[in-house]
Order: C-alpha cells, then sequence, then structure tokens
C-alpha cells in the first residue's frame, strides 16, 4: 500500500495528478524542517530554500504547463502550504505569498475569455499576465507579492496610497508596503500602487519591480512575534521606475480581473488559513509522540494514559478534526467544478472559515503545551514556534471578529468590508463582494 502524504491529512480525495505534485512537496520537507529552527531564531528566510522549490519545481505549482508550471490549482496550493506549514510555517507563509502571485496572471487571463477588455486593452492584459506565468513557471522566478500598507482605513483592510505617475517609458512608483514576504530574497516584487491620474479603485494598478532596482528597499526588518524567517520586511520605493512591459495599468483592468475568482478577492485566501491548520497538525502530532514515548516510573504506562492527558487529546483531536473540516469545505466551495454555491454565498463562507480555522489551530498549538508540560515549553523547539507562528493567524488579513461583522453586514445591510481601497474612494460603502470595487479585495495577498 503507497504511504500516505502529508498533503493527504487534508485532502484524502487527490486525483492521480494532484498526488504527483504532493510528491514533490513531500520530498522537500525533510530538507525545510531540518532549516526550520535556525530560520526562526535568526528571523531570517533560509537562502537555501529558493534554490530547493525551484529545483523541485514548486515555483510553478500553480501556473499551467503551456507556461512551464506543473498545472496545478487551488486544492494543489492548499495542500502544499498546509504540508510546508506542518514543518515550516514561515516557508509556508512566504510560499503562499509567491504562489498568490500566479492570480494576476490567470485571473486577467480569464477576464479576457469573459469577455471584459476591449480589443485596445488585450493585447498589454495578454502582455502582462503571460509576463507574470513565464516568470514563475518557465523561468521559476522567485515573487513576492505586495499590496498591504501601514496606512488604515476604517471600512476596509488596505488602503493604498503608494503612486504610480507616468514617466517616458514607464511609470515611477511611490510609497511604502507593510507586510509582504520575501523582501530582499525574491526576483521581482509584485506591487499594486494606484495610477495618480485615474480616480477611484479603477486607478490600481499592477507593477513587477525588480529585486535590484536602487530605487526600491526593504522597509524595516521584521521581528515579528511568529512567521519569523518569512522576510515580512516590507517595502520602500523611492520614483522606482518600471518598464511599461512589466506594468498593467489599464483602467479599471486589475479589478475586472478579479471578478474571475472564485472565492473573495483573488480566490487563493483560504491557501493562507491551510497553513496554519497545517501548524496544528504538525505540532499536535509532535505533542502525542513525545507524550506516548514518556512512561511512569511507578507503572511503566505512557504519560499520555493520565486521565488529564487523555482529556487533552480528546480535545486536541475535536478541535484539529474542526479545522480540518473548516478548510475542506472552503476549499471544496472555491474549486469545485460546477460550483457549489454563488460566489456571495462563497465569500460569507470564507468570512467565517477563516476565523475558524485559525483560531483552532492556535487552540491545538495551546493544548500541545499543555500536553508536554514545563519541559516541553522552549522557544526554540517546535512548541514554542508553532505557539508563536498560530498566533499569527488570529490577526492575519482578518481576526475572526472581523469576519463575522462583515457576514452579519452582508446579510443585513447587503454590504461588505473592503479589503482594499484607495484614499480618493475613502467613504464607499462596500458592495455584498460581486462589484469591482469589492471584489479588489481582502487579504494581504
Amino acid at each position: 500500500m503507497t504511504a500516505q502524504l502529508t498533503a493527504e491529512k487534508l485532502l484524502p480525495d487527490m486525483s492521480e495528478a494532484e498526488r504527483r505534485r504532493a510528491e514533490r512537496v513531500e520530498a522537500v520537507l525533510p530538507a525545510i524542517a531540518a532549516a526550520a529552527a535556525e530560520a526562526d531564531e535568526l528571523g531570517e528566510f533560509p537562502p537555501g530554500h529558493v534554490e530547493i522549490l525551484a529545483e523541485s519545481g514548486l515555483l510553478g505549482l500553480v501556473v499551467p504547463e503551456e507556461y512551464g508550471g506543473l498545472g496545478g490549482g487551488l486544492r494543489d496550493l492548499a495542500a502544499t502550504t498546509y504540508a510546508l506549514g506542518t514543518v515550516c510555517g514561515s516557508t509556508a507563509l512566504a510560499f503562499f505569498f509567491h504562489c498568490s502571485a500566479s492570480s494576476r496572471g490567470m485571473l486577467p487571463l480569464a477576464a479576457l475569455e469573459a469577455g471584459l477588455y476591449t480589443e485596445e486593452e488585450a493585447p498589454q492584459i495578454r502582455a502582462f499576465a503571460e509576463k507574470v506565468l513565464f516568470f514563475m513557471g518557465r523561468d521559476r522566478k522567485l515573487l513576492a507579492n505586495f499590496a498591504s500598507e501601514a496606512v488604515k482605513a476604517s471600512n476596509a483592510n488596505v488602503l493604498i496610497r503608494t503612486s504610480a505617475t507616468r514617466t517616458e517609458g514607464g511609470w515611477l512608483l511611490d510609497g511604502e508596503k507593510s507586510f509582504g514576504c520575501l523582501s530582499g530574497t525574491a526576483d521581482y516584487y509584485l506591487v499594486t500602487a494606484k495610477r495618480d491620474d485615474v480616480e477611484g479603485v479603477d486607478g490600481l494598478s499592477l507593477f513587477l519591480v525588480d529585486r535590484r532596482s536602487e530605487s526600491a528597499r526593504p522597509r524595516t526588518k521584521w521581528n515579528g512575534l511568529g512567521m519569523r524567517a518569512s522576510a515580512n520586511d516590507g517595502l520602500v520605493m523611492e520614483q522606482c521606475f518600471v518598464p511599461d512591459d512589466l506594468a498593467l495599468t489599464v483602467p479599471g483592468g486589475f479589478t475586472r480581473a478579479t471578478q474571475m475568482s472564485r472565492g473573495s478577492w483573488v480566490g487563493n485566501q483560504v491557501a493562507i488559513a491551510a497553513i496554519y491548520a497545517g501548524i496544528a497538525r504538525g505540532v499536535w502530532e509532535y505533542a502525542l509522540a513525545r507524550t506516548m514515548a514518556a512512561t511512569f516510573a511507578d507503572t511503566g504506562k505512557p504519560i499520555a494514559s493520565s486521565p488529564m492527558h487523555q482529556v487533552l487529546i480528546g480535545e486536541a483531536e475535536e478541535t484539529l478534526a474542526e479545522a480540518h473540516l473548516w478548510l475542506r469545505r472552503q476549499v471544496d466551495l472555491e474549486a469545485s467544478d460546477p460550483p457549489i454555491l454563488p460566489k456571495p454565498e462563497v465569500v460569507q463562507s470564507w468570512k467565517l472559515a477563516k476565523g475558524a480555522i485559525c483560531e483552532r489551530a492556535f487552540t491545538v498549538a495551546s493544548l500541545a503545551l499543555k500536553m508536554c508540560g514545563t519541559s516541553g515549553a522552549l522557544m526554540d523547539n517546535i512548541i514554542g514556534r508553532s505557539m508563536r507562528d498560530t498566533a499569527m493567524g488570529l490577526v492575519q488579513a482578518f481576526p475572526s471578529e472581523r469576519g463575522k461583522l462583515d457576514l452579519a453586514k452582508m446579510v443585513v445591510e447587503n454590504e461588505g468590508w473592503q479589503g482594499l481601497t484607495t484614499a480618493d474612494n475613502l467613504g464607499k460603502p462596500a458592495s455584498n463582494g460581486t462589484t469591482p470595487a469589492a471584489t479588489a479585495a481582502a487579504g494581504t495577498a
């Protein structure tokens, strides 16, 4: 019988093609795990991981084969971030941010097929979309994805103030990005900025910034509570030149593309939640094995046989199962063909699922801490790392309280909390998640 892959603990119904891609992931897990403790201690993304991910072909995991990728989809991405999360949450998060860039290629191409662009707009749309996909697949380039900024709006998760100004042969970008993995490591930074000559969210545009540009630099050293080795150093751009062939600046081009997603915004946010479920799986398996191996001196029985530990085991298994059920349901809603539910209902489900998964992951890490006791409560082991990493899931993208409130507003008032807006769009209510303004939305990807 074929051994169960780590990814199959989340998706036991993998197709043969999905399983082949998951085998590539399984092959790199030992090397990723071996570097996790030191990477967390140093707070740095291991440089060797870039070569590992590139040589395995995983940088093109969700890129179609015609662009040199592996042809995976959302199920593959969720399964991969889950598996990576079991050994190193930081690597899983950085990998997600790289893969999330693929949506800036896939969604515009889908929007082209749907006839959302004019004949005049189509060449620029196609050229940029294919550039992104070829970079990730054929060329095995590592991309960082920057949207988040330190400035906030009362009705949105991300307020875009980074500006793009027309200049000869391209654009000049000015602004700061506060969050986005792989600062100083990625080959290109995928940056969301606003054209200063186009009003509202229609001015939102995409740019590929070469890491070697002298006008782009990391913002500040990331010293986070958790996910410390994901290189979340942000990005500062000062009159940073981006040539036309590395930009998608068609007015409304980005927002029209997001209409093609199956879930919220670009439709891959569930793979972030999969990371935290994976971390929970990894730390719980460690805690259970450790406690089963330890015995009482007087009886010789496993310490796990004590009533207290059995209560912890029951609660952790239940909580972990709940996290997996929420995660599988959301993956099914966003990846099933034909769709199970209409998009507004899928978005509503995501608002609940994100918080439910991440809060349960943190609970499982807490139970693992109790399971192992004082001797297991170390900063530099999987217990300490997982407690800190899962804590980041409580706040990343949006807390569970924000998701519940947004869901209520969508149900009662037919409005939602925008994920992404612009300074000249402040105060405008978000819709229920189906219009361009609202779907240019949520999260940090």
